[in-house]
């Protein structure tokens, strides 16, 4: 075999086609593997815009074996290793060549398709410069041939949506040059080892001896190697009383990011975790040959280490302020703060400021994080601007000036005051950052009434709660319908209301409090010791207007709690709502829709201003997928001048939407708030109900969920026990949920020695009369990791009448009624028992 290092357009160009085997998995890269490679671009970008040189990034191995080549035909390449990262990069410069389309760049995108995508002078299969496993196949076809349907729900559909996205995004904080340097970089400065079999050779066998290398040395342990290797006098006696206390307290993980953290506060803030040896040796080569210069580095990484153990774990913090606040910032968790934590203590240690003045500094990091959640700022660049930050931070200011002068900036998005209270009221909190972090703002406000008995969180077992249920029984809705504007329904404003904070609160009662009439909860919360609570169980109803006043109260203490930035809202800064919505809308898949109403709910609006924003920026990407309520296209809804795009409906249609003789789309293709938020990464919680009980089968439970159904659904009743009992003898057991709505689970354990393995096809809903099938979780869980499976189980049940799962929701929740285990129970039980067959398999591969 042979080996060498190359750009990517120099692999691709040229009559060629790389070929994924039949027998590899389908593509599988998901949303964290596609913001990491951006991320990576996005430096490069910035560095070859900056005029900086910018080394190639390196992405990893190919393994190619040669195919057959016919007389006038491409020379095919079997893809033996390396097909993921292959299939990504082409996906990105399908994205590259539509957004320069869409910018007016006609020319740059043809140059992009020709150059890279396909082999311009052959037809059919040989057309195409990468040709990946079948069942990807006309997912990745319709991408490079620009069809109705490219963008769909499976993973390569994901990736070309999120790549859409983040060009769509990033375009327009950049210049002119932006998008040219996109292409440059992503041909000449990302780079591959391309290894080619010679014939003969086992590709197999140098699949696997890339593949099995054993444990390697992390970053930290090359650059301890190193350094002692330049100590061959006093090495043995500095390890001993610098390197390994350090190492030992710190712990291998710690140490390495210490390393690396080390860099970034002495301004290296562009070097990559990955990059922390190559850095590092770079600095310390000059010092080869003097020991006591190498000496005081170990030293001075030792005093450091100490200070970053005390940002770790506050309990070593001596000053009662300063050990506060990093207490607060240690809950509200994540690493994005260390840079700048560590250089105040570096500050302090040198003097130059007091622990007093470092704690307000690190409040204000505290502020700029939760209003930035609240305000569900996107968080692009989050961890760049603590890089930055010990660089950049003036040095003729007190400390907390200083940062507080930092986030300002006009490009680090600090919410102001007016901001903040806007989106109190508006904006959907319940999906906002992680679980953690919303009980940790939750918890904060309560701690702001400075209860005489403060409740001890440590100890209690408080989660949060809709006060409004999310699932309300029609007493609600006869509540709300009292405050309707024109037009609007109770179940339009019940959702534009029941995530918001002021909807929200601690409590430990959520199964008691459920989806009650409030006169109930109002009992349960006025014996709360929570003071929040006790303001809640005194308002003599609870709707709207009830929940707005709240909302502004909280908006009070939030803004007290939680200092702002100097000069409030920059000019020329454009809402991050709309930011948002470009971004939901890039998001979708093909083949589906959305409402004004549903978008207004993600962003924290009204649909009437998300109306008149699309209305006035037609060029939106997915703009015609926003349809009204009913499913029709806005009467107002109009291309702009010049455009030759087909009427809305029509091209809907050609997507797969589709739509009734009064023109209304159908509404299982129909993506709500909640959909739009989980494609766009958000921790979208669901109802605690929706989550199976680890606890094995529940006789209680199991007789409320009976009662239920047969109370709700009586002619599904004998179809779904049927099924059930059906399930158990197949190996499973079933488990319910615990609110109100005693929801049901058939269960799967197919954990190994290795670790558990719970899987579930479904939910059974049976007030609501809904079934839920769990494709968002099976994605996570083999072998429904595999789009191809997931498909099958989807195509499997639409061929029962009655369910009709719109393919575009692979990764998502769809749902059909639980009605039709009334006349086709037989029918889903033959689906389950190829689920069970498929998972048993899966299982016996795994042992």
């Amino acid at each position: 075999m042979r080996a060498q290092e190359i750009t990517f357009l120099k692999l691709v160009q040229g009559d060629k086609q790389f070929q994924v085997p039949l027998y590899q998995r389908t593509y599988s890269w998901g949303r964290e593997q596609l913001q990491r490679l951006w991320e990576d671009i996005g430096e490069l970008v910035d560095q070859h815009l900056d005029g900086e040189p910018a080394a190639p990034h390196f992405l990893g191995s190919v393994v190619l074996a040669p195919g057959q080549i016919q007389a006038g035909g491409v020379q095919r390449w079997l893809v033996v290793d390396g097909q993921q990262r292959l299939t990504t990069l082409m996906l990105a410069f399908t994205a590259l060549r539509d957004h320069l389309k869409e910018m007016g760049d006609a020319r740059g995108g043809d140059r992009v398709h020709r150059q890279v995508l396909v082999n311009e002078f052959h037809e059919g299969a040989d057309h195409y410069r990468l040709l990946p496993t079948q069942a990807d196949r006309d997912a990745y076809t319709a991408c490079v041939q620009s069809r109705a349907d490219a963008g769909g729900g499976d993973n390569i559909g994901a990736a070309y949506r999120f790549f859409r996205g983040a060009l769509a995004q990033d375009h327009e904080a950049g210049d002119e040059r932006w998008a040219s340097t996109v292409e440059t970089v992503l041909k000449d400065l990302l780079s591959i080892v391309e290894i080619t079999a010679e014939p003969g050779d086992n590709v197999y066998r140098i699949f696997e001896s890339i593949n099995n290398t054993g444990v390697g040395l992390s970053q930290s342990d090359l650059l301890r190697n190193y350094v002692f290797m330049l100590l061959p006098k006093r090495g043995e006696r500095i390890y001993q009383e610098l390197w390994l206390p350090m190492q030992q307290s710190l712990g291998p993980k710690n140490l390495e990011l210490l390393v690396w953290l080390d860099l970034v506060v002495r301004g290296h803030y562009k070097t990559k975790q990955s990059e922390i040896y190559r850095e590092q040796q770079k600095r310390l080569q000059p010092l080869a040959g003097d020991e006591d210069a190498l000496q005081r580095e170990i030293e001075q990484l030792a005093e450091r280490a100490a200070r970053f153990l005390r940002i770790v774990e506050p309990a070593r913090e001596q000053a009662p302020a300063l050990r506060a606040v990093l207490e607060r910032l240690a809950s509200w968790g994540g690493q994005t703060h260390y840079p700048l934590a560590l250089h105040l203590l570096d500050l302090l240690a040198a003097g130059r400021t007091t622990p007093d003045e470092a704690a307000q500094a690190l409040g204000y990091v505290e502020s700029y994080l939760v209003r930035r959640l609240i305000c569900q700022t996107p968080t692009t660049n989050l961890n760049r601007i603590f890089m930055e930050a010990p660089k950049e931070l003036e040095t003729d200011r007190p400390a907390a000036e200083a940062v507080r002068r930092f986030l300002s900036g006009r490009r680090r998005r600090w919410p102001s005051d007016e901001e903040l209270r806007a989106a109190v009221r508006g904006k959907p909190f319940y999906w906002s950052g992680r679980p953690a972090q919303r009980s940790y703002i939750l918890r904060r406000l309560e701690e702001s009434y400075r209860a005489s008995e403060p409740v001890d969180f440590a100890k209690a077992s408080l989660s949060v709660e809709h006060v409004l249920p999310q699932r309300p029984a029609p007493a609600w809705f006869d509540l709300l319908a009292e405050e309707t504007e024109p037009d609007q329904t109770p179940q339009e404003l019940h959702d534009l209301l029941v995530h918001t904070l002021g909807n929200l609160t601690l409590t430990g009662d959520n199964a008691k409090l459920s989806n009650h009439p409030f006169e109930r909860k109002q009992q349960i919360l006025d014996a709360s010791a929570l003071r929040m609570n006790l303001e809640i169980a005194s308002a003599q109803r609870w709707g709207k207007a009830q929940i707005l006043e709240r909302a502004d109260r909280l908006a009070d203490r939030a803004a007290e709690l939680w200092p702002g930035p100097i000069g409030g809202v920059k000019p020329g800064e454009e809402s991050p709502g709309w930011v948002e919505l470009r971004a939901a809308l890039v998001a979708m898949p093909s083949g589906t829709w959305t409402t004004y109403g549903d978008v207004a709910e993600l962003i924290g609006s009204h649909p009437v201003p998300v109306g008149a924003y699309l209305g006035a920026n037609t060029g939106v990407i997915g703009a015609y997928r926003v349809l009204t309520v009913e499913g029709r296209v806005s009467p107002s809804f109009r291309w702009a001048d010049g455009s030759d795009r087909p009427p809305p409906q029509e091209l809907l249609a050609s997507e797969g939407v589709r739509f009734d003789s009064l023109g209304r789309a159908h509404p299982s293709q129909r993506l709500s708030a909640a959909e739009l938020a989980t494609l766009l990464g958000r921790d979208v919680t669901q109802p605690a109900a929706h989550d199976p009980l680890p606890d094995g089968e529940d006789t209680a439970a199991a007789e409320r969920f009976r009662a239920q159904l047969r109370d709700n659904w009586p002619a599904a009743f004998e179809g779904v026990v049927a099924a059930l009992d059906f399930w158990r003898r197949q190996g499973g057991h079933v488990t319910y949920g615990r609110h109100e709505e005693t929801s049901c689970f058939p269960m799967l354990d197919l954990g190994t020695s290795h670790g558990p393995h719970l899987m579930w096809p479904v939910g059974i809903y049976p007030v609501s009369g809904t079934v839920e099938v769990v494709f968002q979780y099976l994605k996570t869980r083999s072998p429904f990791d595999d789009t191809e499976q997931r498909r099958e189980l989807l195509n499997r049940l639409n061929k029962i009448d009655g369910i009709d799962l719109p393919e575009a929701k692979l990764e998502l929740r769809p749902s059909f009624p639980v009605g039709v285990f009334a006349e086709h129970g037989d029918q889903i039980c033959e689906v389950l028992d190829w689920f069970v067959g498929v998972a048993a398999l899966d299982l016996a591969q795994r042992n």
